[in-house]
């Protein structure tokens, strides 16, 4: 608790404000308190009554609209849903949907997914408010009151993103919330978090959340901690203006677990450890993650039909990257030959050991946007208008890395042989990145009747990017100009109904050649990506909402391209990488006592016209053909404040080498849980037990890339997690 007690001495501000909420609230015991006046909504919004199920969105590409009339497939995970399932990192998180996988995930680093088998853009894949945040960085949730999943293109919403959506975090507004939260695992972690909110006066109101974990890992040697604390604020200034602003402030310090790599290139590891650090040295440091996220929101209302927004964000993030780095076996006897290659495992189980340092690797997002939004008539038809502009930079200084061999172990060891660390040292810090995006765009939702809606719209985007080598020479420009555009058409015969086409553009960042490339370190030229999409949702109830959509995506092909080279490979796009896929989605209540999420996700994915016809026709890596998730909520008739908790998870075969050859196995995991509500001293108290993994399953849950090598990380094994939040 010291960390998070440094933290808070050093926000008087949100002490003050906590004081306040306090004092307020216990006045509000014996006195009449003032009556909040609401704001206009800002963000997806879950009525509990309801089960796990939203009704709304804000993500402005989209125009507003409710869920049902979207044309888009997206999932939300409401706050119940995360209370319940208590997730603690993104890869957790992705659970809620089958659309959503791990992508190059450790334990004790931060972490990436993958949407409809394509890795989010650490620098542009994910939002906070609907605005820009680094990826890279601990993902907190204890602020948040849903997180919203857009599942394909997103080119209106953001420019340049890579295809396969988008994560958006929405914060927690005020209310009069005064709530306590302590928790542990069955591997001993301790866990206490603050919510505590309320209305200073009618027209200003705040919201604090606090939190502090000591992390205990089912992974030897990757203990660590986190602190957390954030403030949102309400101002109604006028009956027309409102100003809310949100931030957040964390650290975190964990050990970074390296995942396994197949056996010369060819062979899953026989006997893996899901508890064994590979490579752990006694002087690996933890990495170290300080993060800020803030957004600043003015929203303004000319009249009934008429509104504008004027928003600011800022993400601002400092990695100290420590790690005795498992990868490869260039210096083991038994890859001296050559033939296996030496980013792979040794065949015999052998793999090198790096000492990584990277201090102070400092990433950060900045975006201004204006939107006016507005409604108007054209004889007989309807227009819902929205005009806007924005400016995002992504700047990244970094020092010249330490990246040493210092010696060669075996999977099989329990405990990796000592090795010095390397006595080099990080140079000084540069620029290494920096770049613009300015963008218009608009969108126009035309209503033809009572049935009919017609929406189209774009954006024009501008990007200017500079890269740096470690010194701060130039080594690249690159300037793209490109109109994405978006169209859809929905048809709705009933109120519960609604079917959708849709067609949209959008444009991703090339990669990086892998430095075992003829072409090592080369940045390809920007990836346009196409998205066909047509969906149905339909209410089956006030409570049930039902969606299914089928989705065509295809872009340019990236891949190390077997050749006759000195290297052996030469990073290209050539071809088209085709994932084509049908998604289901349910989410409410069953009954009065049953509630759930249900999702599945069949899709295939296929290189094309690569020229290497060793890597066609088979699934892309790290890309099952099918996975299914759902989460169930029963309420005991003869208990009505005892709740069953269980979920199932489904994943067919993953391929981890772009041949086909080798997949690693399919898998089931089952979760189960308990609520219990009750109340002690007049004051409510809810209990939550999950145990996740509860057969104790050894299970892969991905086979992804970073930097173009690939790697093997296990599931977690079976772990128990029981907390207990009460009113203060």
């Amino acid at each position: 608790m010291a960390l998070l007690r440094t933290s808070l001495a050093r926000t008087p501000l949100i002490l003050a404000l906590l004081s306040a909420i306090t004092l307020a609230h216990a006045q509000g015991d014996d006195t009449t308190q003032p009556q909040a006046t609401p704001l206009a909504p800002v963000h997806v919004h879950a009525d509990a009554s309801k089960g796990y199920r939203a009704t709304d969105t804000d993500l402005g590409g989209l125009g507003n609209a409710p869920l049902h009339d979207t044309p888009a497939a997206i999932t939300v995970i409401t706050r119940d849903l995360l209370d319940d399932r208590q997730p603690r990192t993104l890869s957790e998180l992705a659970h809620a949907d089958a659309a959503l996988g791990d992508n190059y995930a450790p334990v004790g680093y931060y972490q990436d997914i993958a949407i409809r088998g394509f890795a989010l853009d650490l620098a542009s894949g994910f939002r906070f408010n609907d605005l820009s945040m680094t990826g890279e960085q601990y993902m907190t949730l204890e602020d948040k009151q849903q997180v919203e999943i857009l599942k394909g293109l997103a080119g209106l919403e953001a420019g340049v993103v890579a295809p396969g959506g988008l994560v958006n975090y929405v914060s927690k507004r005020p209310d009069d919330v005064h709530t306590a939260t302590v928790g542990t695992d069955s591997e001993g972690s301790r866990y206490e978090a603050l919510d505590i909110g309320g209305w200073l006066t009618p027209d200003f109101g705040v919201r604090v959340n606090a939190a502090h974990e000591d992390m205990n890992s089912y992974v030897q040697h990757a203990d660590g901690r986190r602190n957390f604390i954030s403030l949102a604020a309400d101002w109604k200034i006028s009956s027309n203006a409102t100003l809310q602003l949100d931030t957040d402030y964390q650290t975190s310090g964990q050990r970074s677990v390296s995942g396994y790599q197949l056996l010369g290139g060819t062979v899953i590891p026989p006997n893996p450890s899901r508890t064994r650090m590979l490579g752990f040295e006694p002087w690996q440091q933890p990495v170290g993650i300080h993060a800020s996220n803030s957004t600043l929101r003015f929203n303004y209302e000319f009249n009934d039909r008429w509104q504008a927004q004027v928003s600011a964000g800022h993400s601002h993030v400092v990695i100290d990257d420590n790690v005795a780095f498992a990868y490869g076996c260039f210096y083991s006897p038994d890859c001296a030959s050559g033939a296996t290659p030496g980013y792979f495992f040794a065949p015999n189980g052998d793999y090198d050991v790096y000492d990584y340092r990277s201090p102070d690797d400092t990433r950060q997002n900045d975006e201004l946007r204006a939107v006016l939004k507005g409604t108007f008539d054209t004889g007989i038809f309807t227009h819902e208008m929205s005009v806007g502009a924005s400016t995002f930079q992504r700047t990244l200084n970094q020092r010249p890395y330490v990246y040493d061999y210092v010696g060669t172990a075996n999977i099989d060891e329990v405990d990796p042989p000592y090795f010095a660390p390397s006595p080099n040292q990080p140079g000084p810090s540069a620029r290494r990145l920096d770049s613009w995006q300015r963008s218009l765009f608009a969108l126009d939702r035309v209503h033809f009747g009572s049935q009919w809606q017609l929406l189209a719209g774009g954006r024009y985007v501008r990007l200017n990017e500079s890269a740096f080598d470690d010194s701060g020479v130039l080594q690249r420009h690159t300037v793209e100009n490109k109109l994405l555009p978006q169209a859809a058409v929905l048809w709705q015969p009933t109120a519960a109904l609604t079917a959708y086409v849709s067609y949209s553009e959008s444009l991703s960042l090339g990669g990086e050649a892998p430095y075992w490339a003829s072409n090592g370190n080369d940045v390809l030229a920007p990836l346009l990506a196409r998205q066909a999409e047509a969906g149905v949702k339909y209410e089956w109830s006030d409570a049930l909402s039902l969606q299914a959509a089928l989705y065509r995506i295809h872009q340019p092909y990236q891949f190390a391209r077997p050749d006759n080279t000195a290297e052996g490979f030469t990073f290209v796009q050539q071809g088209n990488e085709v994932h084509s896929g049908l998604e289901l989605n349910a989410a409410g209540k069953l009954s009065d006592n049953l509630r759930l999420t249900a999702s599945a996700n069949l899709i295939q994915a296929r290189a094309e016209d690569t020229g290497t016809p060793s890597y066609e026709g088979h699934q892309i890596v790290n890309v099952p053909r099918l996975r299914t998730s759902m989460y169930l909520d029963y309420r005991l008739p003869f208990a009505a404040n005892i709740s069953l908790l269980g979920g199932w998870r489904y994943s067919s075969s993953n391929p981890a080498t772009p041949n086909g050859l080798i997949s690693v196995p399919a898998y089931n995991v089952f979760d189960t849980g308990l609520r219990y509500v009750t109340q002690w001293s007049g004051h409510a108290m809810t209990w939550r037990l999950n145990i996740d993994n509860v057969f104790n399953h050894f299970y892969w849950r991905d086979t992804g890339t970073s930097g173009g090598d690939s790697y093997l990380f296990p599931g977690a094994p079976r772990l128990a997690r029981l907390s207990v939040t009460f009113d203060l």
